[in-house]
C-alpha cells in the first residue's frame, strides 16, 4: 500500500514504516501529525485518486527531527560596475516516519 501526498507545495510517494523528509512542520520532535491532504492512494488492486484530494483519506506520521540541508551558495554580480553580493542558503527540514495511511 501507498499514497502520495502533498506537503510545503511537494509531492511524495510514501509507504508505511518509511522515512521521509519534507519541508519544514510546526510540531515538536516525537509527536504524531496528520498529512489530510492526500491525492492518490494504491492497496493492490484497489486504487482511489483524488479530484485533487482523496475524501476521508489521511496518512498517520510521527517527527523524528528536524534539521537542515547543505549550503548553497547564491552569488549576484553585475559586470562593470563593481557589484558582487554572496549569500548562502539552508533549507530546514522535517524527519517524518510514516505511520499508518488511513484510506
Amino acid at each position: 500500500m501507498y499514497a502520495i501526498i502533498k506537503s510545503g507545495g511537494r509531492q511524495y510517494k510514501v509507504t508505511e514504516g518509511q522515512v521521509v523528509w519534507v519541508n519544514l512542520l510546526s510540531a515538536e520532535p516525537g509527536s504524531e501529525v496528520s498529512l489530510g491532504d492526500v491525492l492518490f492512494v494504491a492497496n493492490g488492486d484497489e486504487v482511489r485518486s483524488g479530484r485533487p484530494l482523496v475524501d476521508g483519506a489521511s496518512v498517520k506520521a510521527q517527527v523524528l527531527n528536524h534539521a537542515k540541508d547543505k549550503k548553497i551558495l547564491v552569488f549576484k554580480k553585475k559586470r562593470r560596475k563593481g557589484y558582487h553580493k554572496a549569500q548562502g542558503h539552508r533549507q530546514d527540514y522535517t524527519a517524518l516516519k510514516i505511520l499508518a495511511i488511513e484510506a
